[in-house]
This record gives structure tokens, sequence and C-alpha cells, in this order.
């Protein structure tokens, strides 16, 4: 009996020490503040290729990391999924529906006035959300669906129109779908166009942005305007670029979390290059959404709040940048 005791108080001792250690973390994690008056935490977790049961486990994983900023999509096919794992979470009190921070976004296929509302409430019913923390415009183009499933086959819309789209998004926060909106692969030209011509700004920016491609002058650009970017592709998507068929144009680049510079930094802090990545793009007031299924990866994402990139960490890092040369994903129609 005394032996039970023991194990029971043990158990018990060590799931407490795991929900101290989760506060604490919680309480470190960063975040933005936003024009629209709420807050970005400057992680999350990022949901894109990720679909079924795998999803439903590392979206547990995640949570219980102590993530609370989601990334999605109605082009990631894995709103339902998302809604489920959080529907649980909530329902089973184990975590606020105000604690969280969900992003979705309107598909490139709903890029007309008059379908704005249609994907929203779609998001939200496969969500099971009453509301959107961000709602971002995912492309600057409209397709149209002809019952295709992939873009490459659907046909371009000549007549996409931003300045009415963002009219309809602006709607959408003042009905309160969303509690803000922004944009996503717009160029400055483009965004600059919206802010000129809207009553919201735009929150955020997500684009491709890693140490190989740092746009440091979109960077400067959102700063200027008061507008937080978000990077995706951060680790470079090894995985990704191989099954696409895609890679840098320069072909002398070595694999990201290999680079010489970023591994010698990682071992000075005694952290992964994964950890550094990430941390580089937070310390230049960028949010970062990495993605990954890897239990001890998606934890490690998460640990980059304990400690700094000094000076010369950072100069280092950025002298990485390849510009062009140094991007993943291209837009062939996204040049206008």
């Amino acid at each position: 009996c005394l032996m039970l005791m023991l194990v029971s108080v043990n158990i018990d001792l060590y799931c407490a020490l795991l929900t101290l250690n989760l506060h604490m973390i919680i309480d470190i994690m960063e975040s933005y503040k936003l024009q629209s008056g709420g807050r970005m935490p400057a992680i999350g977790y990022g949901t894109f290729l990720a679909t079924g049961l795998e999803l439903e486990k590392s979206l547990n994983i995640a949570l219980e990391t102590g993530y609370r900023f989601i990334d999605t999509a109605i082009g990631y096919n894995n709103e339902p999924i998302i809604g489920k794992v959080l529907n649980e979470w909530i329902s089973a009190g184990k975590v606020t529906r105000d604690e969280l921070f969900i992003l979705t976004k309107l598909p490139c296929f709903g890029n007309r006035p008059e379908d704005v509302d249609k994907y929203i409430k779609q998001s939200l019913d496969d969500l099971q959300l009453d509301y959107i923390d961000m709602y971002l415009v995912h492309l600057p183009i409209g397709l149209f669906k002809n019952g295709k499933s992939e873009y490459s086959e659907m046909e371009l819309d000549k007549s996409t129109d931003h300045l009415k789209i963002w009219k309809k998004m602006e709607e959408q926060v003042h009905n309160g779908r969303t509690k803000s909106i922004g944009l996503s692969n717009f160029n400055i030209k483009q965004t600059q166009r919206i802010i000129d011509n809207c009553k919201i700004r735009p929150d955020s920016l997500q684009n491709e942005n890693h140490l190989y491609f740092q746009s440091p002058e979109v960077v400067e650009f959102c700063k200027h305007n008061g507008i937080i970017l978000i990077s995706y592709s951060s680790l470079g998507m090894k995985s990704f670029r191989e099954a696409a068929g895609l890679s840098w144009n320069n072909k002398q680049l070595p694999e990201m979390l290999e680079n010489d510079v970023l591994v010698k930094i990682a071992k000075k802090h005694s952290k992964t290059p994964a950890q550094v990545l990430l941390r580089f793009i937070n310390q230049k007031g960028i949010s970062v959404i990495p993605k990954s299924t890897c239990p001890q990866r998606i934890v490690e994402n998460f640990q980059i709040f304990d400690f700094k990139l000094n000076t010369e960490d950072m100069d280092a890092l950025r002298i990485q940048d390849n510009g062009e040369a140094g991007r993943i994903v291209r837009f062939q129609m996204i040049k206008k």
C-alpha cells in the first residue's frame, strides 16, 4: 500500500511539474501587438501538408507543448480535423477559446467579393468556431475551380479586384466573424495599394522568409506600416521541396539546416540549427509557423525563448541571404 501511495504521489508530482513547466514556457512566450488591438503569438504551429490522423496526433502534441497559435487554410484541406481537436480541448476545459489564436485564409478560388462570406462561413463551420482570430487573403491571384482540384488545372480569373475583396474582408471584422484581417503572398506594391484604399489596415502579411530569402525590403516595409510579418518556409521545407521538385536557383547553397555558419552558432548556444533559425527570424520581429509531425521537433521548435542571439550572431546569419536565388516558392502568375 505504501509503495502504491508513493507511486501515486510521484505521478501527481510529475504531472504538476509538467503543468508548471508549460505555464512557465507560455509566460515567456513572446507576442506581437496588432494594429487592431489584439496580440499575436511570436510562434505558431503550421499545418501545411498535414492531414488525417497524423495531423490529429501532431496537433494534440503541439497544444500540449504550449502552442496556442494555429495556422491553417481552406486550401490545406485540414480545417475539419483541426476543428475536431480544438473542440475536444475546449470542451474538456484544457484551453479556453480566448487563449487560442486561429488563423485561416480565403482560398484563391474564392477571390471574388461575392465569395468571401461563403468561404469564411465554411471555415468557421469546419473549425467549429464562432470567430477567427485572423483571416488572410491567401493569394493575390484568383482562380476558377471549374470542378478541378489541382491549382495548376484551374482557370486564372483575370478580373480579380484586390480592393473589392478587401472591402468584403473588412465586413467580416464588422460582423464579428474575424477579429483581424491580413494578406499572404502579396508583394509591396499590392500591399501598399490596399493600405492606400482601406478602412481597416492589414494586421499581417504572411510570406516566404528564411535564412536564404530574407527579403529585408519587405521586413522594413512591414515595420514602417505596423504590419506583422509571418514567415513560412522558415526551416527550408526540405521534404516539400523534394516532393515538389523545387530547388534554390543558387545550386551551390547547402541544405539550410546544414549551413556551416548556422551549425556553429547553434553549437555555441547549445541549441539545434532549427531553434537558431526560428530565433533569428523572431528577433527581427517576425512571427514563425514551423510545421512538423515529429513529436521531438514540435517541442524543440517551441523552445526558442530561453536564449538570445547577439549582434555578431545576427550579422553572421544576415549575410547568408541569397535574395531571389534563395526563394523556394515561385508564383509565376504573381508578377504584376
